[in-house]
């Protein structure tokens, strides 16, 4: 699927589920601006910051913890805390400026930085905002959540349109996308040209080899290997060419990966 497609299509999930049950509520933070109303009771209107400590400062009744709770249980707090200077308080409480929800990127496949979540964000709405990313490794990418992997591998939900696969992010959310260390295909043995190819999007085998010159009349077609490094396992492809250009089964035509290696046996007869 085409990325920008993809990009649009993730936009337009989260706009449609953004007020949806599973949405959680905003979590107030140190930094964070908040307006605090008393219905009724002027004097105990105030606009506060959450101090680094947590807390604000509440005209009448002095400090109170704010942060780690979210506004419906600040306004529940607050109101029980006030019931000794007003009879049934009604507080409200609004966030005025939201500067701790952050989102935190490194790795060296995209440039590193901060992303405030001002607003609903999905790793998807995330990824777009990169723009091209070629060198990023999606597929040895991470999300971290309190020190835990949550999700790893971004290659399907980015490339492939795997919408499902999407999350919302989280206030101290880390994402890690490793530059992609090795961008070429290799292809060698039998064909008329062995060289690197610089990997895209969507190459397969038989466009590698096309690229590569083609076959040599020393060839056999049907002994084609696709060699891949993934960790410390190594995977070995078998490809049948003959197969594909004969019959047409493009189950031969295997999709490619960075750092693969194609190798084109030779005939013994």
């Amino acid at each position: 699927m085409n990325k920008l497609l993809v990009c649009m299509l993730g936009v337009f999930l989260a706009a449609v589920f953004s007020g949806t049950s599973h949405a959680k509520d905003y979590v107030i933070g140190e930094g964070d601006g908040l307006d605090i109303a008393v219905w009724g009771v002027k004097d105990l209107a105030a606009s506060v910051k959450v101090r680094p400590d947590g807390k604000i400062t509440v005209p009448g009744l002095g400090d109170a913890v704010a942060s780690g709770l979210t506004p419906k249980e600040l306004q529940t707090s607050l109101a029980t805390k006030l019931q000794s200077l007003v009879k049934t308080p009604i507080v409200t409480v609004t966030v005025r400026e939201i500067t701790n929800s952050k989102v935190y990127i490194f790795g060296g496949g995209v440039k590193s930085g901060i992303y405030d979540l001002s607003r609903r964000t999905t790793l998807l709405q995330l990824l777009c905002t990169f723009g091209e990313i070629r060198v990023a490794d999606l597929r040895k990418a991470y999300l971290l959540r309190g020190g835990k992997k949550i999700k790893e591998n971004f290659y399907n939900l980015y490339v492939k349109g795997a919408v499902k696969e999407d999350i919302d992010l989280e206030t101290s959310d880390s994402l890690f996308i490793p530059l992609l260390q090795d961008k070429s295909v290799y292809v060698l043995g039998a064909v008329n040209a062995p060289k690197a190819i610089e990997y895209r999007e969507g190459l397969k085998v038989m466009e590698a080899i096309l690229e590569a010159g083609s076959f040599t009349k020393f060839a056999d077609q049907n002994d084609v290997l696709v060699r891949r490094q993934e960790a410390e396992k190594e995977t070995v492809l078998k490809v049948m060419a003959k197969k594909l250009m004969r019959d047409g089964d493009l189950t031969q035509n295997v999709p490619l990966q960075p750092g693969d290696y194609v190798i084109v046996k030779e005939s013994i007869f």
